[in-house]
């Protein structure tokens, strides 16, 4: 028997700098005799007293938009929402370009160092809150991720009504991919070439590895030119179509090919953090090109990044890590 899905209710509490509120479904099971109980243990993170301090101030709201008292009997699969306090963010300065907008989906050239949507210590700074901001547009939502380091090409969808259908483009890879990357020039290394591997990610851990056993992760891999050993010598300029998504498959997999992609903090070693907005030194990887059918009109869609990698046409500034905003990924 199919269990029957829960309908959500529309938040009651608007966005707040392009930030949804925080959504809570309280769990069917539990212990916890108030509402409060049940975010105190939650929230563990939150630090001493914040919870207590949201319910003081009517800061946590029922589906009806009223504020919920601390003593309120817990209620199995009800939904509660807040808003946390945002974080300092330093401002990515680099601009979002939007390459096509229409009634049902938008597609935005994001800068490097601007992450999709919000997460962790990246909330208002990112390229969903941003484009709400700017667009107008409260109920857009992202179709698909890149991360925070890579630049490119990412599509949205304005209405939620039309989600499902292009998010499923993504999941069953029904939309064409193609990367572009600066990395070291092997004269040795064969290509094009297609690698196939098993790629695991575990949580917790930031980067993710290849180990023995059947592929879930296919990219393919192009030469498309090179330059000379000597000042900004000795690179390549490569062309990436992965036929699975992985996470961080085609890092991992220039790594694996003894070709790293410029700039990678992760791959082949884990570099030191560096500190909140210092933008020098981008990760030289730019997703260039979506293609797919639209799903709610038919039409074809082809689209291209307006970007060049910094390493590419300037590689003592990008090695000095003096590339201006828009040259840095643009």
């Amino acid at each position: 028997m199919r269990r029957r899905r829960t309908r959500i209710p529309p938040a009651p509490l608007p966005q707040r700098q392009g930030v949804d509120p925080v959504r809570v479904r309280l769990p069917a099971e539990g212990a916890w005799a108030t509402v409060r109980e049940h975010l105190v243990e939650r929230l563990t993170g939150a630090g001493d007293g914040v919870v207590d301090s949201m319910f003081d101030a009517g800061l946590v709201v029922g589906a009806d938009g009223r504020a919920v008292a601390a003593d309120a009997p817990y209620a199995p699969g009800a939904f509660v929402w807040f808003h946390r306090d945002l974080p300092d963010e330093a401002p990515v300065p680099f601009p979002l370009e939007v390459v096509h907008r229409d009634e049902h989906i938008v597609v935005a050239d994001k800068p490097h160092f601007l992450a999709t949507t919000p997460r962790g210590s990246h909330v208002a700074e990112t390229a969903l809150a941003r484009l709400r901001r700017e667009l107008g547009i409260p109920e857009l939502t992202a179709a698909h991720r890149l991360d925070r380091l890579t630049a490119g090409l990412v599509l949205f969808t304005v209405r939620p009504e039309d989600r499902g259908a292009y998010q499923t483009l993504f999941r069953d890879r029904r939309v064409r991919k193609e990367y572009e990357a600066v990395a070291p020039h092997d004269p040795g290394l064969a290509l094009p070439r297609t690698v196939r591997s098993r790629i695991v990610k575990e949580r917790g851990v930031l980067t993710a590895r290849e180990v023995a056993g059947e592929p879930n992760a296919v990219s393919r891999v192009e030469l498309v030119e090179h330059r000379a050993a000597g000042a900004g010598g000795g690179l390549a300029r490569y062309r990436l179509v992965p036929g699975t998504g992985q996470t961080h498959q085609l890092r991992v997999h220039m790594t694996a090919l003894g070709v790293p992609i410029l700039g990678d903090p992760l791959y082949p070693e884990v570099t030191a953090p560096v500190p909140a907005g210092d933008y020098r030194r981008p990760l030289q990887l730019l997703a260039r090109a979506l293609e797919f059918t639209d799903p709610v009109t038919g039409e074809e869609h082809r689209f291209r990044s307006g970007r060049e990698l910094a390493a590419w046409a300037s590689y003592d500034r990008w090695a000095a890590g003096t590339c201006d905003g828009p040259t840095d990924g643009q």
